[in-house]
């Protein structure tokens, strides 16, 4: 492939510009479904389009004082920068699953974390109390929710014969049928999805920001283009990831027009419950969430990989 092949498959398609567009949209629903549950109308299709254009163009970036400039106008691009790639990695190889090298998955998982390390490292280095608590909870939360995620991932790998790359899991569902159709990719299905809510902030893991308790927490400082970065960057992740999850449990996105169809509405099957334990639950402490994920999560997991191994 040509260098312009690749920036192209980066910026624009599966990367930056299609997944953030889809996340958008993706971050509309939730907030018209929020809306149903609340008996509102909500928001139009594009107002979030409208809202980041906002920002991007037309809002100041202020920039606190005693902040370290450089991590915290640096942070909100390596933010988007790795959900990126994560996106642009995980639409590339289901379309193509050839293209995936050996240990893509473990990738992947590094990967994932620097949207929430930049995040926590913007911070941190804004010199604001409340963001500082607020990225503290975000630390204690990943290495939270990590523990109990590397477990699920545990059972897909089992299944495919103990392959850590993307196209062979595919490659096994095509042969043997999905994962999500036996007991322990049942389990770990249910362990993804409270991992997924808690990666995406979501209530009731969203204890890092709590605009109630500590004004948006690791936002706070954040105004102007930083911040439309950042929701660009979690825009990202909201779609790639049940794109990730169909892939590993369902799978893989099918381009046929049955198939097409078929993981259309396991995508919104996904979303709709993340929306839904979104709204039916209130915020955790801490302290709650971690006793949580590595307590019954955790075990959860672990019962999904027993059983994986003995063939269920």
């Amino acid at each position: 492939m040509s260098s312009l092949h690749y920036i192209f498959l980066f910026l624009i398609f599966p990367g930056f510009l299609f997944s953030a567009s889809m996340g958008l949209v993706v971050g509309w629903i939730d907030r018209k479904v929020t809306a149903r549950v609340q008996w509102r109308v909500g928001p139009p299709w594009y107002q979030n389009f409208v809202d980041v254009a906002k920002l991007l163009f037309y809002k100041e970036t202020l920039i606190p004082d005693g902040a370290s400039k450089a991590m915290f106008l640096g942070m909100p691009l390596v933010s988007l920068a790795g959900a990126t790639l994560v996106s642009t990695i995980v639409l590339y190889i289901n379309w193509a699953p050839q293209a995936g090298f050996i240990g893509d998955l473990i990738v992947l998982v590094y990967l994932m974390m620097i949207p929430a390390i930049a995040l926590m490292i913007g911070a941190f280095s804004s010199g604001n109390t409340l963001a500082s608590l607020g990225a503290s909870r975000e630390m204690k939360l990943m290495l939270a929710y990590e523990l109990p995620f590397i477990l699920a991932l545990a059972v897909p790998i089992m299944k495919a014969n103990f392959s850590i790359r993307l196209g062979e899991i595919l490659a096994y569902q095509a042969n043997s049928g999905a994962i999500i159709g036996s007991f322990s990719g049942i389990l770990s299905f249910i362990v993804m999805i409270l991992c997924v809510q808690a990666k995406l902030g979501f209530v009731p893991f969203d204890m890092a920001e709590a605009e109630t308790e500590i004004a948006s927490g690791p936002f706070i400082e954040y105004s102007g283009k930083t911040l439309g970065i950042l929701k660009l960057s979690k825009a990202v992740m909201t779609f790639v990831l049940p794109v990730l999850m169909i892939i590993l449990y369902f799978g893989g996105v099918k381009f046929d027009p049955r198939g097409f169809l078929n993981t259309a509405l396991q995508y919104v099957l996904i979303v709709v419950i993340l929306v839904v334990i979104k709204n039916t639950n209130p915020r955790v402490r801490i302290d709650q969430a971690i006793r949580f994920f590595w307590g019954p999560v955790a075990a959860l997991a672990a019962i999904g990989i027993v059983l994986a191994y003995f063939g269920y």
